[in-house]
Order: structure tokens, then C-alpha cells, then sequence
């Protein structure tokens, strides 16, 4: 082959290579087109609320539109695994709370509901804590005003129940977990979302709860529900006059809540490293603060493998319990 001929033919392979790079590769990430969140959750919740949060304020610093795309269904892995699939160009993100890490443990996934939680995914950001509580309606739980006054009471025969968002939620994962270490055995009332759970232990329907504490904070105080113990490791500044499952005695129980974004596999770190900075400065700001402490949430951040720790010691933790507890959505 003439030279000519040759240095043309590897200028149009270098161009054609060149043209098929990620947008950031040329310098105009995130320009090209509106960045789509997808959240796996129905509009109206914590989850989709606090997501609308972070978009409109990373739309503000990116200079582009930031849009919501709701994708429900089989309990946040249809949405997941969405994403798992998409291209990684930084153009499609997974906003998610953390059943993102269990579900397929204890969902039977396939098709367009499988995906892969350690593998499939580049972590971007932790964004917030939710601290989850343990109510009670105190017309239903007599005179029993206290945990071990409740665990007490079922031991001596008294029927309790406890309300979940769901089955194989964290709430029911505590909940069980709870059981165990207790020696009790508090009736699973699953529902299909917080707030429906929260409205019936209000009412009487069913006897606790356990939820996150910003579906709650209005009830409490009120003699509505009473607090009983927080799932976290430590006190909750949101409620700093409940105990903790440790304190009182469950060493090991430990479950919480955490929110953050997700990438597609594959993502350039250099978009992965802007989105990460540009939501650090924006859980930083006072209106943040201030509206995800309404959802009982505390800012999180951090780099990266910050989040991409929580979720494989949440696999590898959550795992165990829900195998030991024989949790399944089935």
C-alpha cells in the first residue's frame, strides 16, 4: 500500500475512533443532552422526593437539564437493572435507597429485573442517612412504654405485630432480626409503601412500626406513637432521646437506610469524579440540609468508594441476616 494512502486510511481510523469516544473524551460532558435519573420508586415518596431534591440542584451546577424518570416496580429492581443496562456515558444515573443492595437476595429477579449489585455499577456519592425507628400506638401496646416493657409482654403472652413497608424492606429485616435476638416473635404486617404503614399504626390497625423517622416525626411527641428504639449503631440526632437496639441489650442488630448514585458500569471517571464534587458542594448547602432532615435523612458524601464500601459490606452483612432469618418478598 502507497504511504499516502496509508497515513489516509489511519487519519479516517483515528477520526472514526475519535468520533465514537464519550462526549467528556471531547470535552463536552455534560452538554450533549439532558442527564436522566432514574429512580425505582413511584412518584410521591421519600425516595422520588429527595431525588427531585438533588436534580434540581445538580441541573443549577452542571448547567443542564436534570430530569426524573420514574421506573417502579418489582421492588426497585426494574428500574436497577435499567440502569444496569444503559450506556455508561454518564447520561443515565440510578438514584436509589438501599434495598437496592438486598433485593435480589430475597426477590426471585430475572429478565429486565436482574442485575448485578456489585459488579454492574460505578458508585458516585452516599448522599444521606435515614436513621429507622421503632413506634408503637400506645392504646395498643397498654401498659408497655418502653421496648423491653413490649418484649416483656410478648414473652408473657401478648400478641404483638409490627408493620413494614414491605417484605424484604430493611424495616422487615430488623424486625426479624429483632425477633431473633429477643426470643419473641412479633407478627410481620407487610404493606406496600411507608406511608400506608404508618397510617395504620396510627389508627390502631396494627400495633408498631418500623419506618424511617421523618414518616413519623409529626406523630411523635403528640401521644399519637411512642419511640421505642432506633436500628443504627448510635443515637439518632433527629431523635436523640430514643435508645438504640445496642443499647438495649441486641448487640448485634444493626440495620439502617442510606440513598445515593449509581452509574452504569463503565462510566468515565472523570464523570463519575464531577458528579461526585458537584454533590458533595450540594449537600453542603443549608436548604439541603434543611429539607432532607424533613424525610428523618442526614447528609452523607464523600468520595466515591465511599458508597461503594457501604454497599459491599451491606451485601456481605444484609446477606447473612436475611439467610439466617429465612427473609423472603415471596
Amino acid at each position: 500500500m502507497p504511504t499516502i494512502r496509508r497515513h489516509v486510511l489511519a487519519a479516517a481510523l483515528a477520526a472514526s475512533a475519535l468520533a465514537a469516544l464519550p462526549a467528556l473524551a471531547q470535552g463536552d460532558y455534560p452538554a450533549a443532552k439532558p442527564v436522566t435519573v432514574v429512580v425505582s420508586y413511584p412518584p410521591g415518596g421519600d425516595t422520588d422526593a429527595i431525588a427531585r431534591l438533588f436534580a434540581e440542584k445538580l441541573g443549577q451546577r452542571i448547567k443542564q437539564s436534570v430530569i426524573i424518570d420514574n421506573r417502579p416496580g418489582a421492588g426497585g429492581a426494574i428500574g436497577n437493572g435499567h440502569v444496569g443496562r444503559a450506556a455508561p456515558d454518564g447520561y443515565t444515573l440510578l438514584f436509589t435507597p438501599n434495598p437496592f443492595t438486598t433485593a435480589p437476595m430475597v426477590m426471585k429477579l430475572s429478565g429486565a429485573a436482574s442485575y448485578d449489585v456489585l459488579g454492574g455499577y460505578e458508585a458516585v456519592i452516599n448522599t444521606a442517612t435515614q436513621p429507622l425507628v421503632l413506634v408503637g400506638n400506645p392504646a395498643a401496646l397498654g401498659s408497655a412504654k418502653t421496648l423491653p416493657q413490649l418484649v416483656a409482654a410478648a414473652k408473657a403472652g401478648k400478641s404483638v405485630s409490627y408493620a413494614s413497608p414491605g417484605a424484604g424492606s430493611p424495616m422487615h429485616i430488623v424486625g426479624e432480626w429483632l425477633n431473633k435476638a429477643a426470643g419473641v416473635k412479633f407478627s410481620h404486617v407487610p404493606y406496600r409503601g411507608v406511608g400506608p404503614s404508618v397510617n395504620d399504626v396510627v389508627a390502631g390497625h396494627v400495633d408498631t412500626a418500623w419506618v424511617t423517622i421523618g414518616a413519623v416525626r409529626q406523630y411523635l411527641g403528640t401521644g399519637k406513637l411512642i419511640p421505642l428504639a432506633i436500628g443504627d449503631a448510635q443515637r439518632s440526632r433527629l431523635a436523640p432521646e430514643v435508645p438504640t437496639l445496642v443499647e438495649l441489650g441486641y448487640k448485634d442488630v444493626v440495620v439502617g437506610a442510606w440513598n445515593g448514585f449509581f452509574a452504569p458500569k463503565g462510566t468515565p471517571a472523570a464523570v463519575v469524579k464531577l458528579l461526585n464534587e458537584n454533590l458533595n458542594a450540594i449537600l453542603k448547602e443549608p436548604e439541603v440540609v434543611e429539607k432532607l432532615a424533613v424525610f428523618g435523612a442526614l447528609p452523607a458524601g464523600g468520595a466515591p468508594d465511599v458508597l461503594a464500601r457501604l454497599n459491599q459490606r451491606e451485601y456481605a452483612v444484609m446477606g447473612k441476616a436475611i439467610r439466617d432469618l429465612g427473609i423472603s418478598a415471596e
